[in-house]
């Protein structure tokens, strides 16, 4: 569903306006809208792992203290992230009926795109593991969906942010699309990110108390 919202909101503003910048103002509106109703949704269910590069970061940063998920859970959040997000893009395909597989044609290779990149990921990942070092967790439907919001355009990248996204994004040429050459580089410079994010959440928040008996799981975002 979160794919199926940025690429059918790109196809629609597409079809409704000229204007690049409504285009971004009506893409990033859903955005946010999507992002924070599947969170606070599927928070409850799953954690709401939406994004490896967050499933990836709370196993890292949970692996000896505090809550999080398991080496195991990653190994099956990680490829139901991925099958979803393809299957995001051919129901939005379908739902404006479009091809429901063509490769992206839309180029995303260039420098300035990749630190666009680092540094959404990596101000994701501090938001995400901050609010559940801070105790604040439930305000992530809200605060990630915001920041996803502002990502879309303080960074040149349009802030996908998310491995899982971004490969879905690949099988739709329309403008949500990313060009299949365009992958490699934007996950690597995804994954950099959440590694930044990491460190940062080290130096701002230190090594986590560890909680007796606590067994709960932080709502995490996309």
């Amino acid at each position: 569903m979160l794919v199926a919202v940025a690429v059918g909101s790109g196809i629609q503003a597409a079809q409704l306006s000229h204007d690049a910048g409504v285009q971004l103002l009506a893409a990033s509106l859903a955005a946010v809208f999507g992002l924070g109703v599947l969170i606070a949704l599927l928070g409850p269910v799953s954690g709401a792992h939406l994004n490896p590069a967050v499933t990836l970061s709370t196993w890292y940063a949970g692996r000896r203290h505090g809550p999080g998920p398991t080496l195991r859970e990653v190994a099956a959040y990680i490829p139901a992230q991925v099958a979803g997000a393809i299957g995001g893009s051919i129901l939005a395909d379908a739902m404006f009926a479009r091809p429901l597989v063509r490769l992206s044609t839309h180029e995303r290779s260039a420098g300035h795109l990749w630190l666009g990149e680092v540094v959404a990921t990596a101000g994701l990942i501090l938001l995400v593991l901050g609010l559940e070092r801070t105790g604040r967790a439930r305000l992530a439907p809200i605060a990630v969906a915001s920041y996803i919001g502002a990502a879309y355009w303080f960074t040149s990248s349009t802030s996908f942010a998310n491995p899982a996204m971004t490969i879905g994004r690949a099988l739709t040429d329309t403008p949500a699309g990313i060009a299949p050459a365009s992958l490699v580089p934007f996950i690597a410079a995804q994954l950099i990110g959440a590694a930044l994010g990491l460190g940062a959440v080290a130096v701002l928040y230190g090594r986590p108390a560890h909680r007796e008996g606590d067994g709960t799981t932080p709502v995490t975002g996309p």
